[in-house]
């Protein structure tokens, strides 16, 4: 079985730089409603507010270090909710190094009107299988999480994990999430597992897509009918995803693009089931395929480490039914000129027909571009994207890219403090272009290894930044409009000791929903 790799930390282990635990912090109860109301995202108790779902992956739960929690925080000032796998009705028990949140993802899995919550716990062990993997789905209700019917249910490999197939170790299910609903109005959970193994090799990676209410289920590979290329050891299909609309992408960073390993790709699908059992297939490829830019694959590159998608080009006479989408995919590996790992990101267009319209190949040594392409910037290790009009075309206002830069140093000499670029999405990315970072729009202090950019999460209005590895007094959530101006500060933060939310914490906002 393929080995206990992990998602890119720059320059270190995230252990290396986490120090403190967490403990159990009960929910500040609510007043329910009768029913859900449905209509908006991320609303797990149905009152048509928002609530935001914040991850500590590295936390300590009952004496277990690294075993993970989440906490969601109700909008509209309702309380704090925690859970981990110490909470009734989740199944399984905290053990060291389970990571439970390190994925996050939210939608009304039931339709019922109340957003659910799906957890990945991707180092999870299943029976003698270490790291093989496993999702919490965490169903809401008027009252909340895990306050109605049906409760949760757990996902994973074996023939009593709904999944199927077995449980191997080093599998990582639940490494990566995403959620949409398709044209036909069925609601798609859809898991990587990019340390699958197979006949081909290890960490050729997997995909799970659960659809409908009853949560059906496709399991595909690269060997799978119709879909691009073939599996190969260590592609790492799954390793990261993101959907909108009726399609969602799935990147491919250790794919082997013109005997170049770990070039990278991307493949994008309808959620949609073909006659082969799995979503269909539209198209796939890397830079070699694009045509913009640099569009050599070269070793390393890692296109499709970070995958963002947004819903667009909805018909007027059907506004709440995008068929199309942006993209953005992120290529933190690229080298720029003599600068190994500066990094890169490319942007398209999905068609309403599946196809792929590119627009732009970016990095920091792009006209009008803040910054300079250096050495372990890994500009691209992260992204977000946005379309705020569903019927309009896509354009420099509607339409914006953040990039996460986790390597950026600043002066005086402040190693890999990082930082985030906001681009338009088409036109000339350096027109418009927003840079924000510790000290300059993020509220905290430049430091060593603070790594901001390292996440991201993005809605229709607003992008989400997380500073898990900052100074433990900085560590928090910021949320800013897509319009921010240079060096603007958020219109909405969350900290651990403020706002009902527990001081305890380890890596508060490695993950973001």
């Amino acid at each position: 079985m393929g080995g206990k790799w992990r998602r890119v930390a720059v320059c270190c282990t995230a252990a290396a730089l986490l120090a403190t635990g967490a403990g159990q912090y009960a929910a500040t109860p609510a007043v329910a409603a009768a029913t859900c109301q449905g209509g908006v995202d991320s609303d797990f108790n149905g009152d048509g507010v928002r609530d935001t779902a914040i991850a500590d992956p590295e936390a300590t739960v009952s004496g277990k270090e690294r075993a993970g929690l989440v906490r969601v925080v109700l909008g509209g000032g309702k309380g704090v909710a925690e859970f981990s796998q110490d909470t009734p009705n989740v199944s399984d028990a905290p053990e060291d190094g389970d990571r439970f949140g390190f994925s996050l993802a939210a939608y009304d899995a039931n339709g019922d009107g109340c957003s659910d919550l799906a957890v990945g716990v991707p180092y999870e062990d299943v029976g003698t299988a270490e790291g093989a993997g496993l999702v919490h789905l965490l169903y809401g209700s008027p009252a909340g999480l895990l306050q109605g019917t049906p409760i949760s249910q757990g996902l994973r490999q074996g023939a009593d994990g709904w999944v199927g197939e077995h449980a191997e170790a080093g599998d990582l299910f639940g490494y990566s999430l995403a959620t949409t609903v398709s044209a036909t109005d069925v609601a798609y959970l859809v898991i990587g597992s990019p340390g699958e193994d197979a006949a081909a090799g290890a960490d050729i990676g997997m995909v799970v897509a659960l659809y409908g209410a009853d949560l059906k289920v496709s399991r595909f590979t690269q060997d799978s009918p119709g879909i691009w290329e073939t599996a190969e050891p260590n592609d790492r299909f799954g390793y990261s995803i993101a959907a909108a609309g009726p399609w969602f992408a799935v990147g491919i960073p250790g794919e082997s693009i013109d005997q170049q390993k770990g070039a990278g790709a991307i493949s994008v699908f309808r959620a949609s089931i073909n006659v082969d059992g799995v979503p269909d297939p539209t198209w796939s490829g890397g830079q070699v395929r694009n045509g913009l830019g640099d569009s050599s694959a070269e070793a390393g590159d890692g296109y499709g480490t970070s995958v963002a998608m947004a819903a667009c080009c909805a018909p007027a006479s059907t506004p709440n039914k995008p068929n199309g989408a942006v993209l953005a995919v992120g290529v933190p590996g690229e080298d720029v000129g003599s600068f190994t790992d500066a990094g890169g990101v490319q942007v398209a267009q999905v068609t309403a027909t599946g196809g792929a319209t590119w627009h732009a190949w970016i990095t920091q040594d792009t006209p009008g571009v803040e910054g300079d392409a250096e050495a372990g910037d890994r500009f691209g290790q992260s992204v977000g994207i946005t379309q705020r009009n569903l019927i309009l075309p896509p354009s420099p206002g509607l339409a914006r890219v953040a990039v996460g830069v986790p390597g950026e140093d600043a002066s005086p000499p402040v190693k890999d403090v990082g930082g985030v670029a906001v681009l338009p999405f088409v036109g000339p990315p350096g027109t418009g272009d927003v840079w924000l970072e510790p000290g300059d729009g993020v509220p905290a202090t430049p430091a060593d290894h603070a790594l901001t950019g390292l996440n991201l999460f993005a809605t229709r209005n607003a992008f989400y930044l997380g500073l898990p590895y900052a100074r433990a007094t900085d560590r928090a959530v910021h949320s800013y409009p897509w319009d921010v101006a240079p060096g603007g500060a958020p219109t909405e933060s969350w900290r651990p000791g403020a706002g009902g939310i527990p001081p305890a914490n380890t890596a508060f906002g490695a993950t973001i929903q």
